[in-house]
């Protein structure tokens, strides 16, 4: 395990099997309209940079949420929560901000992931990329 200092906390992270579980794991599955533009700017790198320096250190291709979902819409852009899983356990009191970690038991795009283990979450404002109209417009 290697201790890493996340924004707002830390955690004990196995990479081994974390890095060898995305290894063979698919891009995130669903075929929305909101999800299939996450995944545009995903593949092409246009996420934030603070969020893809943190993913590759940790080896995960951004592609490769275990859970993505547009929470709301507004004059800002489309606020997204986006989730990695990662092998290991978070350690002590997680602040609030554009990152944080916590534990969802139900597996969403992990499934037989390693256990112990605890899920990455970004809270994201990403603009519409895709060519074509938004969802619900």
């Amino acid at each position: 395990m290697k201790l890493i200092e996340f924004p707002g906390g830390r955690g004990e992270v196995d990479l081994a099997a974390t890095r060898s579980w995305y290894a063979q794991a698919e891009p995130w599955g669903c075929e929305c309209g909101h999800c299939r533009n996450f995944l545009a700017l995903a593949r092409d790198r246009k996420l934030p940079e603070e969020m893809l320096a943190l993913l590759d250190g940790l080896g995960i291709p951004p592609e490769k949420s275990t859970y993505a979902c547009e929470l709301y819409t507004d004059e800002a852009g489309m606020h997204y929560q986006i989730n990695y899983r990662l092998a290991g356990r978070f350690l002590g009191d997680w602040e609030e901000g554009w990152c944080s970690c916590g534990h969802d038991s139900y597996p969403y795009g992990a499934p037989g992931f390693p256990e112990p283990h605890f899920d990455l979450m970004f809270w994201l404002t990403l603009p519409w990329v895709l060519d074509e109209p938004m969802d619900g417009e």
